[in-house]
């Protein structure tokens, strides 16, 4: 059984276009259009009988009627403002009036803004630099301390060798001499 069909219409420039189909996803599938006309507000379901009559007749075509003659449609356009009226409004928004085609070029041909100052850029890469020497002195007084460190710990590495080797000697000669005596203690 074939769906009953209804109606849709769009506008579509100075016209309307309307489309006799089973829904309204048909209607814009026929319409070619890519968004939801009907969720827009755009598109509507027609039901006045005499607008329906032609699109019925051609079920699925699009059938384009002008909503009203050309002069209905440009008294419908808002009113155009006087030559004056135009040129006061350009005039304000330009800036005080000029005349002539010199003005013109003048007016076109700004001078160019001043180019931007490096000032901030070369304070902060002075001040950058700055820190690196001073971490750069701080590194070398670091490792002129810790090469003095490390000299002092040699030395006082030397000093225990020497005075462990000179208590060590006189401990074997006191063991020698206490052998000694309890040797001869026990004869």
């Amino acid at each position: 059984m074939a769906r009953k069909l209804k109606v849709f219409r769009t506008p579509a420039g100075f016209h309307d276009a309307y489309v006799a189909a089973p829904s309204r996803r048909a209607a814009l599938v026929a319409w070619g259009a890519d968004a939801d006309l009907f969720a827009r507000g755009v598109a509507e379901e027609v039901t006045d009988a005499a607008l329906m009559e032609e699109p019925l007749a051609h079920p699925g075509e699009v059938v384009r009627r002008s909503r009203g003659s050309a002069a209905e449609q440009l008294a419908a356009l808002p009113p155009d403002r006087p030559k004056r009226a135009r040129a006061a409004a350009a005039a304000e928004e330009e800036g005080p009036p000029r005349r002539g085609r010199a003005a013109r070029a003048k007016a076109a041909t700004k001078p160019p803004a001043p180019r931007p100052s490096r000032a901030d850029l070369e304070a902060a890469e002075a001040a950058l630099e700055q820190e690196d020497a001073r971490r750069r002195a701080e590194e070398k007084a670091l490792a002129e301390r810790q090469a003095a460190l490390d000299r002092e710990r040699r030395e006082a590495g030397r000093r225990h060798e020497r005075e462990r080797a000179r208590l060590d000697a006189a401990r074997e000669r006191a063991a020698g001499a206490y052998a000694a005596a309890v040797e001869a203690w026990r004869r």
